[in-house]
């Protein structure tokens, strides 16, 4: 491809077009104008003459005077409501015991992005788009620092230990050995877990997210342990 049309359609997907223009491609499309011919007359990319036409109900209902309070805050009023909707869906995942992983997190954030976008009229073709958020690593950690959340380690019970009735039957326990005269190599704990012995390393990514990668699976094979010890430790 010629570099000079490179260069020619990238300065035109920089071009400004003002509420006014926008309403005037509609009603153009409305008189049965192609998106072809539309983007031959305004010097628009196809793509930016469709996500005019995709919001026309929006554009037809701003007004001129309110497009320019918007051109300026739509993207920051945007991502603060994204946030917060993203935080509340954080907190509910949290009380029902289901595991959050950046990936989950930021691929929440992005749904919820563009279903406040379609709701948000648009005045300016620099304004926000689905594509200009991208939920970046970048973002993810302002994001960590802005709201206080952060990693911890799950354990296996930790969410449902009672902690309190633990500790009291701790007393309970050591009163039944002495009564019952068992010393420490007759006293057993056994617990169960279960070992992928197939599965790949975390830091790929593939079982946590139970996501594909190219040529590789993500590996189900599970073996069921019972780990045992007596209190000396023999």
């Amino acid at each position: 491809m010629d570099r000079k049309k490179v260069c020619k359609k990238s300065s035109a997907k920089k071009k400004m077009m003002s509420i006014e223009l926008k309403r005037e491609i509609i009603e153009k499309h409305e008189q049965d104008v192609q998106v072809v011919d539309l983007s031959r007359q305004y010097g628009r990319s196809t793509s930016m003459i469709c996500s005019v036409l995709k919001r026309k109900e929006s554009i037809k209902s701003v007004t001129p005077a309110k497009g320019l309070t918007i051109i300026s805050k739509l993207r920051t009023t945007l991502h603060e409501n994204m946030e917060k909707l993203l935080m509340v869906w954080v907190t509910e995942k949290q009380l029902q015991g289901d595991t959050l992983t950046q990936t989950i997190i930021c691929e929440k954030a992005r749904a919820i992005y563009g279903d406040l976008l379609k709701q948000t009229p648009q005045t300016s073709i620099d304004e926000a788009s689905e594509e200009s958020f991208k939920a970046s690593r970048g973002w993810f950690e302002n994001f960590k620092k802005r709201s206080g959340i952060h990693s911890v380690v799950r354990h296996g019970e930790a969410a449902s230990s009672d902690m309190k009735a633990a500790e009291d039957y701790i007393k309970t326990f050591s009163d039944l050995i002495k009564a019952q005269g068992y010393i420490s190599q007759q006293v057993f704990n056994c617990d169960e877990t279960g070992l992928f012995w197939k599965k790949m390393p975390n830091r790929t990514y593939i079982t946590t997210e139970e996501k594909m990668m190219p040529g590789h699976k993500p590996m189900k094979d599970r073996l069921t342990l019972a780990l045992c010890a007596n209190a000396s430790g023999d």
